[in-house]
């Protein structure tokens, strides 16, 4: 919030019109409304990712009840992939938009959103082009799988691109119901290939494909507003140093996830890969809590930030702390009920191999909800040093224990305890960088309340975000 200074009259004199206004200018939008707003706009997020991974938990389940363990690894591989070509993609494109053009749907906003969704649906192409060229040197249903990767990824970033877009001039609305769409088609195709007993790797790839696109070209018509393809390099120009650094990040955590896949892969065989996807099936409803409040964290966290900057760390422990209680009751369940028939209703043949990675699983959970709290407050601080260092020191640290994991066991139990006691150590790294940051934010910059603020009453507070 920013709030206009008033005159001080005759040294420290201020006048009581000028206190007031002040008052309140810091005050507005604090108490029950600004609580409602916040809660709104953490539920449009939640909504939005939740119609998103249950759409992604509608196919794992159909896929995973389908294929044989052998042929469904090959769907995971793929699905492994798809979500490194997001991560990344969103590095360059997204990222910035979200950072720099948040707001109305101004002239200014239009020409970035047109460049952004080119830039994303460039990625696309080229990296669709990079799968079908792999896909036709792999054997089996891995090539399968990867070619029908390739066809659909122009439309799945694209789709993918318009949802932050929505996000980004407060349309969450708007976004939601791009992936709405997205789930109702995609659900459709997938029962009416099992209705004809057509499903496989490839067509259930190129369904989730095909339809995601499908409702990237509906959110384009509803924008009104083109992808420019013509506009992607000066876009690239403009935010390199937002991008470069998000791109570093995102592809740091994606390229651990694809070597761990391959990895566990190569050691255990492709039947402990579609394990550990059928264990992060299960736990899906909790990671997608995780990403919907983390959709909103970091805004969230820069105000506190602005108005009470020692209140950074309680607000981002706060925020892990609901869904910590979520994790609770979910494991309860699953250890309770999901053994009694439900996880082999849900995963078929690949149920008795992702049962063993439940208890790794939820410590993951657990240490990646806590982790993605101290984050968020590191990024509102604007600390892209310390982020991006402690990005990298984890993932190194997870590749080489599970990594180690998979090696002492052969097994992706193994390789999934490695992975827990990695999160661990992240999870440490996380809130004492935090720590760390919100000393050195304060010995800079003081309390609130210094100065002209502290004879006004008022929370000045200092600018924390990324630009």
């Amino acid at each position: 919030m920013t709030a206009e200074l008033p005159t001080i009259e005759g040294g420290d004199g201020i006048s009581r019109r000028a206190v007031v206004t002040a008052r309140r200018a810091t005050h507005r939008g604090s108490g029950p409304t600004q609580h409602r707003r916040v809660a709104l706009r953490v539920g449009w997020g939640v909504a939005d990712q939740g119609i998103s991974s249950l759409g992604n938990l509608v196919l794992g389940v159909l896929v995973a009840r389908a294929l044989s363990p052998h042929d469904f690894g090959a769907y995971a591989v793929a699905f492994t992939t798809f979500g490194f070509i997001l991560s990344a993609n969103r590095g360059p494109s997204t990222d910035p938009l979200l950072v720099r053009h948040s707001g109305p749907r101004t002239a200014e906003w239009r020409r970035a959103v047109s460049a952004c969704t080119g830039c994303a649906l460039t990625i696309g192409i080229a990296s669709g082009i990079g799968c079908l060229l792999v896909g036709l040197a792999l054997p089996g249903q891995l090539e399968a799988a990867f070619v029908a990767l390739g066809i659909g990824m122009p439309g799945i970033l694209l789709q993918d691109s318009w949802r932050f877009a929505f996000f980004s001039s407060g349309q969450a609305h708007l976004a939601f119901a791009s992936d709405l769409l997205s789930g109702l088609l995609q659900t459709g195709g997938l029962l009416t290939l099992v209705a004809f007993h057509e499903l496989t790797v490839f067509s259930a790839i190129l369904v989730f494909g095909v339809t995601t696109g499908l409702a990237g070209l509906a959110s384009v018509a509803v924008g009104r507003i083109v992808p420019n393809l013509l506009l992607v390099r000066s876009w690239l120009v403009q935010t390199r140093s937002l991008g470069t650094r998000y791109l570093v990040e995102n592809l740091s955590l994606g390229t651990f996830r694809q070597l761990r896949m391959a990895t566990i892969g190569l050691i255990a065989g492709l039947a402990a890969v579609g394990a550990i996807r059928g264990a992060e099936i299960l736990t899906g409803p909790l990671m997608m809590l995780n990403a919907g409040v983390s959709q909103v964290a970091v805004p969230e966290a820069k105000q506190v930030l602005d108005r009470s900057p020692h209140r950074l760390e309680r607000f981002c422990l706060a925020l892990a702390a609901p869904q910590i209680a979520v994790t609770a009751l979910w494991a309860v369940v699953a250890f309770a009920f999901v053994p009694r028939g439900l996880g082999h209703l849900l995963l078929g043949d690949s149920w008795k191999a992702a049962a063993q990675l439940l208890p790794p699983m939820m410590v993951v959970t657990v240490t990646t909800i806590f982790a993605n709290g101290a984050i968020a407050g590191v990024r509102a601080l604007g600390a892209s040093r310390r982020s991006m260092a402690t990005q990298l020191c984890n993932t190194a640290v997870m590749f080489a224990l599970s990594t180690l994991g998979a090696v002492a066991t052969g097994t992706a139990l193994g390789s999934y305890w490695g992975f827990a006691a990695a999160g661990v150590f992240g999870t440490t790294c996380w809130w004492w960088q935090l720590r760390q940051a919100v000393a050195g934010h304060l010995a800079t910059h003081g309390r609130p309340g210094v100065g002209v603020g502290r004879a006004l009453g008022v929370d000045l507070g200092v600018e924390g975000g990324e630009r």
